[in-house]
């Protein structure tokens, strides 16, 4: 079987380790697989040294599409994953997630009758102005498997019509919905022991486990506009000072030029003169994985950090008005702030002072990778 997998933002390269780890180790004999880089995510940092990092083979094609307005991507990626298509013949197209690269994939193989394979199938915020939103339902309803991480994710797709019954060939109008767990929970398994005998770092940062605080920020909603960002960076450091914590801020390249053009002068002031807020270059997987699960908090606007934050069991401030990940918020594990300060150092305190906090099953037992490759196989 030739599957032809679609990667091109920092997340989905991360995702295709645990595909691409399964495929070598257990199902190298049934399953070749082609990898498409769409290029969305240019940036060394954010792109090719995840390559590195996680043991994923080189891409066979790199479109190199970049940034630019959403229209204007998506139409070059289809363009170009639609050519590979033509010229690679796979049996199935693999996608991960809601970007414009899952999109692209997913619309380019449907209409040229090559079956669409969603991993995160399901997911949902209810918040179409949202383009991941846009995204994640279109690409469910172009695939021919989907491959949802959790209960709720397969509630949502049986709202939209989708059937659990199960019959031998699957085929775009009789898709097969799969409850799989997470990809992301494989991932974090097999890293973490490797992410914390090395501890970089933490040494770098000189950071005392368990006494942390770590915070990322990327959506364009809250960085593209002054009230948003200002907001959420007034209540960091009204946290960093209730809590006299040191709080670790990875920055993407995006958010550091957002931030220089839109805080406030005093924000500025107040930032640069707190050696305690450790603004740093965005972190590697394997850092990653270090700091969140060495730290004590997690406050996030990354669907995929407010999960992990979950795996390591660390309570999460979400700074998002909704989230795909709903069952963290329903256990207790999480709370929604959007962008406003108040809400932050509110949640902030609603957190610290919880202690029944517990952490369900919720995402599988660390096999899914294997359960989608076997039922890809079984059903292509």
């Amino acid at each position: 079987m030739r599957i032809l997998t679609v990667i091109g933002a920092r997340p989905q390269i991360i995702k295709a380790a645990a595909i691409s780890r399964a495929i070598n180790t257990h199902f190298k004999d049934q399953i070749t697989e082609i990898i498409v880089h769409t290029g969305q995510h240019y940036d060394e940092n954010m792109s090719a040294i995840f390559f590195t990092e996680m043991g994923i083979p080189t891409a066979n094609y790199n479109l190199s599409v970049g940034s630019g307005n959403h229209g204007v991507q998506t139409a070059k990626m289809i363009e170009g994953i639609e050519s590979i298509l033509l010229k690679e013949r796979p049996d199935a197209l693999l996608v991960y997630g809601d970007t414009n690269s899952t999109l692209a994939g997913a619309l380019a193989a449907t209409k040229i009758h090559i079956p669409v394979v969603h991993i995160e199938a399901g997911l949902r915020s209810y918040n179409k102005a949202m383009p991941e939103e846009i995204n994640r339902i279109t690409c469910d309803h172009c695939s021919t498997l989907l491959f949802s991480p959790t209960n709720q994710g397969i509630e949502n797709l049986i709202k939209e019509g989708f059937s659990l019954s199960i019959h031998p060939k699957a085929h775009i109008d009789r898709p097969l919905v799969f409850k799989t767990g997470d990809i992301m929970y494989d991932n974090s398994l097999y890293f973490s022991s490797i992410a914390n005998e090395n501890n970089r770092l933490l040494k770098q940062l000189n950071l005392t486990p368990n006494s942390f605080i770590l915070c990322t920020i990327h959506r364009d909603s809250n960085t593209d506009h002054p009230d948003p960002l200002n907001q959420i960076i007034r209540g960091i450091l009204e946290i960093q000072r209730i809590s006299n914590q040191t709080i670790v801020l990875p920055l993407h390249p995006r958010t550091r030029k957002k931030m220089t053009e839109l805080l406030e002068a005093d924000v500025v002031e107040e930032l640069q003169k707190n050696p305690r807020i450790q603004v740093i270059d965005p972190a590697g997987f394997l850092d990653m994985i270090s700091l969140e699960s060495n730290c004590n908090l997690v406050i996030t606007d990354s669907g995929g950090v407010q999960k992990e934050a979950f795996f390591f069991q660390k309570p999460c401030i979400i700074l998002r008005d909704q989230t795909e990940w709903v069952e963290i918020v329903e256990n207790g594990n999480a709370l929604l702030v959007g962008s406003n300060e108040d809400k932050l150092i509110e949640a902030f305190h609603q957190l610290a002072h919880k202690n029944d906090f517990t952490y369900p099953p919720l995402f599988g037992n660390g096999h899914a990778a294997e359960d989608i490759c076997r039922l890809m196989i079984e059903h292509l």
